[in-house]
């Protein structure tokens, strides 16, 4: 029997497919920062990679990547963000860039003691991998990005047409961000929640059509039936409209120095159509950008191939050094 959660909405049991089984991976837990973080780590010892989630994810987004990451020679760190997946919300309220990016230090410089990193990330895990990159970048070793908000640069960019995401799709986004209490009263069940960010993977376009069975929705859509997780979850909407809601400035700009891999799922219909060329003038230092066939917003599960063997290829010469 699943969980349901009410019309067209059931969690069912995952033994059939580990892709959508919760108990895949072990959970580990740390407090590098006054509240219990959630992550997996795979592949102890290999080249340490942190690969950051955006939303509406959770850790869940990377199960397709994570074991052949960790085979093909890399320390496969996967954590929840504060207020996600199996996270505790952050202790001082605050769940924006800033407040994830120092988070994600804490964890993986102090707790897991890496003096060096990869980062991967798009959508919300882009601003905080581009974030890290930029505060701390001695420490941020390389960085793969994929269909993320990026900063406009409006002289570089004067020539890219398409430089705004589609107008229509951006409801979701000002409502979060403005009227979030609101909007978190109205999903006042389990269910009303889960089939509110089930839009996101399905009839919101921001995947590939047909990338998500109905099971798959229901696996990345279940952590958000929490209400006080998904409150949480806008904040990275919130502090965009309120400077009070920002723990501190994020880091966010052009990036001269970090060698960057850059990839793109050109079905994305919530992104920039011109994700590609406006970020190959926001990192200089890239490789790409290279689009991905019938691929969306959710490249690690959309494409766990190309985002794999891109990024060993990207980091061939660091995975040599340690093998």
């Amino acid at each position: 029997m699943g969980t349901r959660y009410g019309q067209g909405i059931m969690v069912t049991p995952a033994e059939h497919h580990p892709d959508i089984d919760p108990q895949r991976f072990a959970v580990h837990h740390a407090p590098p920062r006054g509240f219990r973080q959630a992550y997996v780590r795979e592949g102890v010892g290999g080249v340490p990679l942190l690969c950051v989630h955006g939303w509406p994810e959770s850790k869940r987004i990377f199960w397709r990547v994570i074991e052949p990451l960790a085979a093909a020679g890399f320390e496969v760190i996967v954590p929840d963000l504060r207020g996600f997946g199996d996270s505790e919300l952050g202790p001082d309220g605050f769940h924006d860039v800033a407040s994830h990016a120092l988070d994600l230090h804490a964890l993986v410089r102090d707790v897991l003691g890496h003096e060096r990193v990869v980062v991967l990330g798009g959508d919300l895990g882009g601003p905080v991998v581009q974030d890290l990159a930029l505060r701390y970048p001695e420490w941020v070793d390389r960085m793969v990005l994929f269909n993320s908000p990026l900063p406009y640069l409006k002289d570089l960019m004067a020539d890219i047409a398409d430089t705004r995401p589609p107008r229509e799709s951006s409801d979701y986004f000002f409502r979060q961000g403005t009227d979030a209490d609101a909007l978190a009263a109205e999903l006042a069940t389990p269910g009303e929640r889960v089939r509110y960010i089930a839009t996101f993977y399905t009839s919101r376009f921001w995947a590939h059509p047909g990338a998500f069975s109905p099971d798959q929705v229901v696996f990345h859509a279940e952590p958000f039936a929490d209400a006080a997780h998904l409150r949480a979850s806008f904040g990275g909407y919130e502090s965009s409209f309120d400077a009070s809601k920002r723990a501190a400035p994020s880091m966010i700009g052009r990036n001269e120095r970090t060698r960057t891999l850059v990839l793109h799922g050109p079905s994305d219909r919530v992104i920039y159509p011109a994700f590609d060329r406006m970020a190959a003038v926001v990192f200089p230092n890239h490789v790409g950008p290279f689009q991905l066939r019938d691929c969306g917003h959710f490249v690690p599960w959309e494409a766990p191939h190309a985002l794999v063997s891109g990024t060993m290829a990207f980091c061939g010469d660091l995975l040599a050094r340690r093998g």
